[in-house]
């Protein structure tokens, strides 16, 4: 199997438990909630969208119900299956559709544009080639149309903090060329991005909105647990985080970063 087989046969297989996966980290709405955040202050009550990686719709579902409309993207059919039938069971057939496709055969979408493209979770660390993806942005967006991603640099704070702990296969993991993940038993690919990749290879067609780091100061998702062990800690983290989120070496050395651009005219 091919980097794209694996990672659909493994979302797949999770698919029935997502949800509930993420739920049970408060950590994961940590994330959520400053995407969420971003997106709702660069739309407009118009704005269609397009979505890739999208899972199993959490995010669709939100934006949906703000009244937006999506088409909403994933390569793993299980994870579309679920989107559907919560779509079904929502009444939101006129707000969200949904097409099994990954953001490397994008092609597949012939000439439909949207306002608004975006990815959440570092889904786009999935692709070894991540240039081939941005140049199809311009394409698929309509004029002025923006684009939200957020994705895994290769520098975390918290990842090298695994030092004290004696574990440098993690520590140091994403300094190489690829890294493995693997879910449900499934192996494959995770590669490692900065934010100077993206915006050199959009700079001629799109101007950078937002640049943001993300779980630089509140730990990232694999420390579960952690809010409900220290809520106080976590909620001044989270205040270090929002001031400084904006700012070097913190929107370039954290778990995440949040990227806006705009489509030039």
């Amino acid at each position: 199997m091919n980097n794209d087989q694996l990672i659909s046969k493994a979302f797949s297989s999770q698919s029935f438990v997502f949800d509930k996966l993420n739920e049970e980290n408060k950590l994961t709405g940590h994330l959520r909630d400053i995407y969420r955040k971003e997106i709702i202050s660069q739309s407009l009550p118009d704005y269609q969208f397009l979505e890739l990686n999208c899972g199993t719709g959490i995010d669709s579902i939100y934006l949906a119900r703000k009244g937006f409309t999506l088409l909403s993207t994933d390569n793993s059919s299980g994870m579309i299956d679920v989107l559907n039938s919560k779509i079904r069971n929502r009444e939101l057939e006129n707000n969200i559709q949904t097409q099994l496709c990954s953001f490397n055969e994008l092609y597949k979408l012939g000439d439909r544009k949207f306002n608004y493209i975006i990815s959440n979770f570092g889904g786009l660390n999935c692709t070894k080639d991540l240039g081939e993806v941005l140049t199809q942005l311009k394409r698929l967006l309509k004029e002025n149309g923006k684009t939200t991603l957020v994705i895994m640099p290769m520098v975390s704070p918290w990842e090298l903090l695994l030092i004290l702990k004696g574990d440098l296969k993690t520590a140091f993991r994403r300094f190489g060329k690829h890294t493995k993940a693997h879910i449900e038993g499934v192996h494959f690919s995770i590669y490692y991005y900065s934010p100077s990749y993206i915006i050199r290879r959009l700079k001629k067609d799109f101007d950078v909105l937002t640049l943001k780091g993300i779980y630089f100061a509140v730990p990232p998702e694999f420390y579960q647990g952690f809010v409900e062990r220290y809520p106080r800690t976590y909620s001044f983290l989270q205040h270090i985080e929002k001031q400084l989120s904006n700012y070097f070496p913190f929107n370039r050395c954290c778990d995440h970063y949040l990227i806006t651009l705009q489509k030039k005219k």
